[in-house]
């Protein structure tokens, strides 16, 4: 179905141009780990992939002044944002707000492969574990 959600001649084109950088080496083994800040885009969100093997691996608790959306691209994963726990899988997204902690791990079985966007042009981050 077609979406006509404005008129783009409503909308004034502010100059930047396309760009392009790279994440991750895909000719590297997977699981993939990488990161990409905004501002090297010229674009307002930072990305950052994270994949692991481990069952029960995953990045420490942590906060950021801005939201965080995590894909889901492969396995599994339980989520801990706030008091709130999650399990998420492939082709699920989950939010992390602004201002509230979170981690997540692998649940396994095999690989958790994750697209993390933080929605800002800067990784700012604080490890609180």
């Amino acid at each position: 179905m077609p979406r006509k959600d404005f008129d783009p001649a409503t909308v004034e084109a502010d100059g930047r141009p396309a760009s392009k950088a790279r994440l991750f080496d895909p000719a590297q083994e997977a699981p993939w780990r990488g990161s990409l800040e905004g501002i090297a885009l010229g674009g307002p969100t930072t990305v950052l992939t994270y994949g692991t093997d481990e069952i029960g691996a995953g990045p420490r608790l942590h906060v950021h002044p801005y939201d965080e959306t995590f894909i889901i691209i492969e396995g599994h994963a339980r989520f801990f944002v706030g008091d709130t726990t999650l399990d998420a899988s492939a082709g699920e997204v989950v939010l992390g707000p602004a201002g509230v902690p979170h981690k997540f791990q692998n649940l396994g079985p095999g690989r958790l492969q994750t697209i993390d966007i933080h929605h800002s042009p800067r990784w700012i981050q604080t490890d609180l574990e």
